[in-house]
């Protein structure tokens, strides 16, 4: 999740790759609202080779919508969860809707959880920190009790979110969504077996620390979002971001690697089906 005020016109459509699957997204932050506006965002997607998306929740409301989008196209799935910043809303009645909520059998991952330290004493309402990592316990448990990945926020608080992590036990799966760090983190998670989940910030020139722990990240272990409608790639950063702009961020993050781009939307893909366990929502 980002802040970035959306400006500018949307990006133009990017050249097809193909097979591609945004791994994190908002749709309805993106503007859509029902079954129509669900369809509309995916077939731009699916016009540039990306043929399904995760759209993820921050709060209870949209964790409700999220798991309702899954019903109306067969391309989305979802992840449910309290965004760390508004882990105060986690009251006994918020946790037992999201487990309903999680055991809807194509929300595939439990999140978007974790730790920010940013945003406390910035952004007014936010969990403090004692309060997020509380929430963020109580996820990690729901993740193994429901042998869904966990799908973590991470935003300055390396340390503290590995620390969580070592006191309460990893579930087997566990995704970084937006990775940001650098290579030190990168190693930690890669070495941990933990999945990496790059978005446009991965072609943005000033984000060294990410630049340097990007070749750091195994194929097996990469995945690629977006984010949306935030973080859109250079060269339209600070415009509207949708699943359709993923090329974009593939393209780039080939050319940091020296790779060709098919080989990464290739096994980002084969990642992001194993992991979310996609094969085994559609039969």
């Amino acid at each position: 999740m980002s802040s970035t005020k959306q400006r500018r016109e949307p990006p133009p459509p990017p050249e097809p790759l193909t097979p591609l699957i945004d791994a994190h997204t908002h749709l309805d932050a993106c503007g859509a609202s029902d079954a129509d506006d669900v369809r509309a965002i995916l077939g731009r997607a699916a016009a540039v080779g990306v043929e399904a998306v995760v759209t993820i929740a921050d709060d209870l409301e949209s964790a409700r919508w999220a798991a309702a989008a899954t019903d109306w196209d067969d391309r989305v799935y979802a992840a449910v969860a309290l965004h760390p910043t508004r882990a105060n809303a986690l009251t006994e009645e918020a946790r037992a809707e999201i487990e309903r909520l999680a055991a809807h059998p194509r929300v595939v991952a439990i999140g978007e959880t974790g730790l920010d330290l940013y945003w406390p004493g910035r952004l007014e309402g936010c969990a403090e920190p004692a309060e997020q990592r509380e929430a963020f316990a109580w996820h990690i448990d729901l993740a193994k009790r429901t042998g869904k990945p966990l799908m973590i926020h991470n935003r300055d608080a390396d340390a503290e979110v590995l620390d969580v992590l070592r006191a309460e036990g990893a579930p087997d799966d566990v995704i970084f969504h937006c990775f940001s760090s650098g290579p030190e983190m990168a190693r930690a998670c890669v070495d941990a077996g933990w999945v990496l989940s790059l978005s446009g910030t991965v072609s943005f020139k000033n984000a060294r620390d990410l630049r340097e722990a990007a070749p750091l990240i195994p194929p097996g272990q990469l995945l690629v979002e977006t984010d949306a409608p935030f973080l859109t790639p250079h060269p339209y950063r600070g415009a509207k971001n949708e699943p359709y702009c993923l090329p974009y961020t593939v393209r780039a993050l080939a050319e940091l690697l020296e790779r060709p781009a098919q080989a990464l939307a290739e096994e980002s893909s084969a990642t992001a089906e194993r992991v979310y366990g996609l094969a085994s929502c559609r039969t």
